[in-house]
């Protein structure tokens, strides 16, 4: 499927939010800004005749409920669609159910789907004022966990213009390492580190403008931010590693963390494969901002949405 990349801005405003890449700079300072307010309770506008409907074709916890909560702190009226029992079993496209849903006086879609650009392909497909929000489109983008990431750092790091950001673990099958990268360059990163085993490297890698280190030490070496990743198990066609050895060669314990700075923070998306990814005592450790993620998620949630709502009314 061909991806529009363009069509999330229109006459100058975010319409929908769908992909990091191609994202001016203007627009995630704007989201991050609107984060920050929302975050310290102010401005916080009220979407009463708002609806807003959930469509997760894959299985979800973190970004299904904050997303929930972030429009009910909204005011705005979620429905969560049950799309195992909805009239896509029956054998109706997608384009055909989300018309449907539009026709009931939905004003936005969050959308999770397998297939890279199934966000975008409905985003084509809705009316002029209905926005569309990427929760996550097969190994594509996840731009609003980009989004909490960029924010989670600026929280806890000021900044981003002299920092070292490490992002280990599977790059390739990764949409949350894809819109994240983008997001930091575009925020003008000092440098980023991706590091894994070779397999699970993207092999356009340079195109990213990332440093790729096999070796985790040398790749968390003075790191300020280490951001681990889950496995990407499901999307894995063959059997690319053994998770017997990968906890030896690429998992955080405490004794590679003592590789970066003292200050470092350590973070992950989430779900956590504790003793393959990150150790315990690391994830729960003082360096980790994994559960402030999480709390953040709703901040910025809630910013992209009432952005979107603002811009399309």
């Amino acid at each position: 499927m061909k991806i529009n990349h363009d069509i999330q801005i229109s006459q100058g405003k975010l319409s929908h939010f769908l992909n990091i890449k191609e994202l001016p700079k203007s627009y995630i300072e704007d989201i991050i800004s609107r984060s920050e307010e929302i975050h310290n309770n102010s401005n916080i506008r009220k979407y009463s005749e708002n609806v807003v409907a959930s469509l997760f074709f894959e299985p979800s916890t973190r970004t299904k409920t904050t997303f929930e909560l972030a429009s009910k702190r909204l005011s705005s009226n979620f429905i969560n669609i049950d799309i195992s029992n909805s009239s896509t079993a029956k054998g109706e496209s997608i384009i055909d159910m989300v018309k449907t849903i539009e026709a009931m006086n939905c004003q936005m879609f969050v959308v999770r789907h397998s297939v890279p650009g199934t966000a975008h392909y409905i985003a084509e497909s809705v009316s002029k004022n209905i926005s569309v929000i990427n929760a996550g489109d097969g190994s594509n983008e996840h731009p609003t966990q980009a989004m909490l990431d960029v924010f989670t750092i600026k929280k806890h790091k000021g900044g981003f213009k002299n920092l070292k950001i490490s992002i280990v673990g599977d790059i390739l099958h990764s949409r949350v390492a894809k819109s994240l990268i983008y997001a930091l360059n575009t925020l003008g990163t000092k440098q980023i580190n991706i590091v894994g085993p070779e397999k699970l490297i993207p092999e356009d890698y340079q195109e990213l403008n990332v440093n790729y280190f096999s070796n985790m030490d040398e790749g968390i070496n003075d790191a300020d931010v280490i951001i681990m990743l889950r496995l990407q198990k499901e999307r894995m066609h063959d059997a690319l590693i053994s998770l017997d050895t990968y906890y030896d060669d690429y998992g955080l314990n405490e004794s590679r963390l003592k590789y970066a700075k003292g200050d470092v923070i350590v973070m992950h998306p989430g779900p956590i494969n504790r003793g393959i990814e990150i150790e315990s005592t690391v994830a729960d450790g003082p360096n980790s901002v994994i559960l402030n993620q999480v709390s953040y998620g709703i901040s910025v949630r809630m910013a992209i949405m009432s952005m979107l709502f603002d811009n399309n009314t």
